[in-house]
């Protein structure tokens, strides 16, 4: 939301209907490593997710999509890419590319209770910086979009604001073992 990392000559905020953000992805490069993965956000079936969309550029687009296809499926690759139907605020429905949550990935976590999902953010260090930086930016940028999601806000000031017990050498991912239908 907050680095596409490429220039984009529109950003709108916009809704993905039938999708939510959670977090449910163990990260093992951005946002972690094996050792120690961090937890990112997925979109998961159900409900609405409002944030930024951002135009890919038609000049540059066959580059701008292999960046993407880097970025989002090369590394921690447990996105699978998909074209939906975007509602931008200025009133148009457009096509999008979006990279979902594959729940058949040895990644995806699902819903993890919160005192392991806070263990998970905690200790999350990988390429690109640590897993509580990424909450926290991700709160905040949705905070410039006027948008409020209390269990994330929640989950953000509680893995800021010291560590309990269960931080950093108590977390231990639950078993990678591929589920289907997990949320």
């Amino acid at each position: 939301m907050w680095n596409p990392g490429f220039a984009t000559p529109e950003t709108q905020a916009a809704r993905l209907q039938g999708w939510h953000r959670a977090f449910c992805i163990y990260s093992e490069h951005y946002r972690g490593t094996p050792q120690k993965p961090g937890l990112i956000l997925g979109l998961l079936p159900g409900g609405s997710c409002r944030g930024r969309a951002h135009r890919l550029p038609a000049a540059s687009y066959d580059a701008v999509r292999r960046y993407l296809i880097h970025r989002e499926i090369d590394h921690d690759g447990v996105y699978e890419e998909a074209v939906r139907p975007i509602h931008l605020d200025d009133g148009r429905t457009v096509p999008a590319l979006v990279y979902l949550a594959d729940r058949s990935h040895r990644q995806f976590a699902g819903k993890l209770p919160e005192r392991e999902a806070l263990g998970l953010i905690r200790q999350g260090h990988g390429a690109t910086g640590s897993n509580l930086d990424y909450v926290l930016n991700t709160v905040a940028h949705l905070g410039e979009l006027g948008l409020s999601d209390r269990s994330l806000e929640r989950l953000a000031r509680t893995a800021a604001g010291g560590a309990g017990p269960w931080a950093v050498s108590g977390a231990r991912p639950r078993s990678r073992t591929p589920t289907s239908g997990r949320s």
